[in-house]
């Protein structure tokens, strides 16, 4: 079945404390897009990215994409006012029979077997959303107080959310609402049942100057083969 990435990297360096957005930042000598980029490539030989970016960095996105060892299976498009809209946006590009996967661009340490078992699960349930279980106590606001709840009930979503191509375009043609905070909740706002798999304790979103600090040492160890 054909595949293809959407990948979303519409972020600032404000958390970063940079003035160079967070996906262009330097991570072991390539920007932490490349790594995301490199990923999706290497998990399958005939799948293709459409890189979504804010319209005054498209000429830094094309430079980056030419530094890939196959740049003509990436495109590149313009963002929107919200992650919804350049979602939507990249969607558009696509209009064949699918499986598409949405991956924020800055979760740049997700493997090839990440993406691969996100595919597998997408053919056979139709959706596949990677979560890792909460390993801190959890305790939720009520309006007279706290309550603690059982942390291995609370799972934290991860990106790439994988889906039939027809479903997920289906569900980015309903208006903007501010709950659709990724992908899963636009496409539950249809009906649909989510589909939760495993997802990997490193796949770290880049925020702050910490999350780049541990990218750096994980990706050092993994060259090590640790």
């Amino acid at each position: 079945m054909e595949k293809y990435a959407v990948i979303v990297a519409g972020g600032s360096g404000l958390r970063m404390g940079t003035t160079i957005p967070k996906q262009f930042l330097d991570l072991r000598g390539k920007p932490v897009i490349w790594h995301t980029l490199t990923a999706f490539l290497d998990a399958y030989p005939d799948l293709h990215i459409i890189l979504v970016l804010p319209e005054q960095h498209l000429e830094t996105g094309k430079q980056i994409i030419g530094t890939t060892y196959a740049p003509e299976r990436i495109w590149i498009t313009v963002g929107g006012e919200t992650r919804f809209h350049s979602v939507k946006n990249g969607l558009q590009h696509i209009h064949r029979h699918s499986i598409i996967f949405v991956h924020d661009g800055v979760r740049c340490l997700l493997t090839p077997a990440l993406i691969r078992r996100c595919y597998e699960e997408a053919v056979d349930k139709g959706n596949a959303i990677p979560a890792t279980t909460s390993v801190d106590t959890v305790r939720l606001e009520r309006f007279n107080g706290t309550e603690m709840i059982d942390r291995n009930k609370v799972k934290l979503i991860q990106t790439p959310q994988t889906f039939f191509s027809e479903l997920v375009k289906s569900a980015f043609e309903q208006d903007y609402h501010e709950s659709f905070t990724d992908e899963a909740s636009v496409v539950e706002k249809l009906g649909v049942k989510i589909h939760l798999i495993e997802g990997e304790s490193t796949n770290l979103k880049i925020t702050r100057p910490l999350d780049l600090l541990m990218a750096e040492k994980i990706l050092e160890e993994r060259e090590m083969g640790l």
